[in-house]
């Protein structure tokens, strides 16, 4: 679901980059692709087999538009799950119409969480119009599909109805976050309930709620019905505040797997996206405060690669909706959150260290917001779509393709109240890694420039920040504890140029573990962990 209200342009120099080389050798090339049949569509699931794609839900319209009567109409729900194949160019669909209530309903959502697994895809919650309670709502079902079954029926014109399973449970009402898994356990994280016809001005028409959390659990498919077990919850209501970002499997430098969550929206104090990851592991999650993204802000296509012989990650973005873009050689800033053309790479190195890099190729159009990179799965993989780049010799590798997303043709169509101007698009692009060819891209500083104290740590009645400005800034500032509950929110008002000292009586914290953030800037986050006695 996207949303923004205020726009505030101006010229950023201090996160500006430099031209630089790059240990990836490969130049990115998109070439678009005709598919016979396969609508405009964004914000959808999929899965594959056998070289044929299965698409499910999403929505035909382009951004949703302001007014809470004209925002997500049941009209341009997508009601046909479709499977594609490219290499046959042909495509078919069948109608959920004919499912169940709650299956029909669920699977023309908008933003639902999914992931395969084998031949199994799992989906978890979306929003739409559920016409069953004439109402908007986050559908609170988890539902399995067996992939290669309902694509031989789709294709075959046979009944799909057995292809389905469906638990109803709230932990599952979930929408705009996404769906992972580690191991054998799945892990839902962030996103938000949200029910009632969409307001941007606040109206009584909605509830709405993040999850602030990494929702945690197991599944088993393998009876006539699903059974969870094993659920936890991790909540953080700072760092986990976050929906329709882009969730990146990861291999991380000492070799485990997991995730990172990538920017997205919006802040607690701000109607602005964060710009720094969290990075979930099987033993928790971590925000990696000290590095900011700049170029890549909501939920777009992606692509993963890792190599080995040199311990590197990296992540790209295609496109989408960002609070920077570049115009020529310069860095914007938008906080109107524009559309943009921009493909960027992060990196994570062998040491742990991560950079941004805005690569020299641009969208053809500012598309790409709410697509998916549909991978090319006879690459060599690792687990969770990632190409192994040291396991093939050639030159040029096929990524994947990027299905869907919105097309706009302007920046900020949403704030002007000219959505209708946007549309789902049917583009398909091939996306290409080319090796040792010319690949100088610009390097973004990413690095945090502040930092706080706290003291006494341990701390017993009075806890003091202190930390140092080099111009007066907005701060704000939050204290949660070890079970993500919010004990003290606010803002500095008082600062000065130099050593700066802030005081919170703990008095009523005594004997628990408390993490205390500052924001400074709206965009630069400080977290330190303090013990209280």
């Amino acid at each position: 679901m996207l949303s923004r209200f205020l726009v505030f342009l101006f010229w950023v120099a201090s996160v500006g980059g430099a031209a630089a080389q790059t240990s990836f050798p490969y130049v990115v090339e998109l070439q678009p692709v005709t598919v016979p049949g396969l609508p405009g569509l964004h914000s959808f699931a999929f899965a594959q087999h056998g070289g044929k794609w299965l698409i499910i839900g999403g929505r035909k319209d382009g951004i949703h538009a302001r007014q809470p009567f004209n925002a997500f109409p049941e009209s341009q729900n997508n009601t046909d799950i479709y499977v594609v194949d490219l290499a046959a160019q042909q495509t078919w669909s069948a109608s959920v119409n004919a499912l169940p209530v709650n299956l029909k309903e669920q699977l023309q959502a908008t933003n639902m969480q999914f992931h395969q697994v084998d031949d199994t895809l799992y989906i978890v919650g979306g929003y739409a119009y559920a016409a069953s309670l004439s109402d908007h709502i986050t559908f609170p079902y988890l539902t399995t599909v067996a992939v290669s079954s309902l694509i031989n029926d789709v294709i075959g014109g046979a009944n799909i109805t057995g292809n389905f399973k469906q638990l109803e449970d709230t932990a599952f009402a979930v929408t705009g976050g996404h769906l992972g898994r580690i191991d054998e356990a799945f892990y839902l994280v962030g996103g938000q309930r949200f029910d009632g016809a969409y307001n941007p001005m606040g109206g009584p028409t909605f509830t709405q709620s993040y999850t602030n959390q990494v929702r945690k659990f197991n599944i088993d498919n393998s009876a006539a019905s699903l059974v969870v077990s094993n659920y936890s919850t991790i909540t953080d209501p700072v760092h986990l505040h976050r929906r329709d970002y882009n969730l990146l499997p990861q291999i991380f430098p000492d070799g485990s797997h997991g995730y990172t969550v990538s920017s997205g929206v919006f802040q607690v104090n701000e109607d602005l996206p964060f710009l720094y990851p969290v990075d979930i592991t099987a033993s928790g999650h971590t925000p990696v405060t000290s590095f900011n993204q700049y170029l890549s802000n909501y939920h777009s296509a992606c692509a993963f690669a890792f190599d080995s012989t040199l311990n590197e990650m990296h992540s790209l973005f295609f496109g989408g909706i960002s609070r920077y873009y570049y115009q020529g050689s310069s860095l914007v800033q938008d906080d109107g959150v524009p559309f943009v053309k921009t493909i960027s790479r992060v990196t994570r190195f062998a040491d742990g260290s991560l950079e941004e890099y805005r690569l020299p190729l641009e969208m053809p159009a500012l598309h790409g917001a709410s697509a998916e990179m549909i991978p090319n799965l006879d690459l060599p993989h690792y687990d969770e779509e990632i190409v192994n780049l040291n396991a093939t010799s050639e030159d040029t590798l096929l990524i994947g393709h990027i299905v869907g997303g919105i097309n706009s043709p302007s920046l900020n169509p949403f704030n002007v109240n000219q959505s209708n101007t946007t549309s789902a698009s049917n583009t398909v692009y091939a996306v290409y890694f080319i090796r040792n060819q010319p690949n100088t891209v610009q390097a973004i500083n990413g690095k945090n420039p502040y930092d706080i104290s706290v003291s006494p740590n341990p701390v017993d009645h009075v806890m003091q920040v202190s930390f140092e400005l080099a111009k007066p800034v907005n701060i704000d500032y939050y204290i949660t504890t070890s079970n993500g509950k919010m004990v003290e929110q606010g803002r500095v008002t008082e600062t000065a140029v130099g050593e700066n000292y802030v005081e919170f009586s703990t008095d009523s914290l005594a004997g628990q573990m408390l993490f205390v953030t500052f924001v400074f800037e709206n965009k630069f986050f400080v977290t330190k962990k303090v013990a209280t006695y």
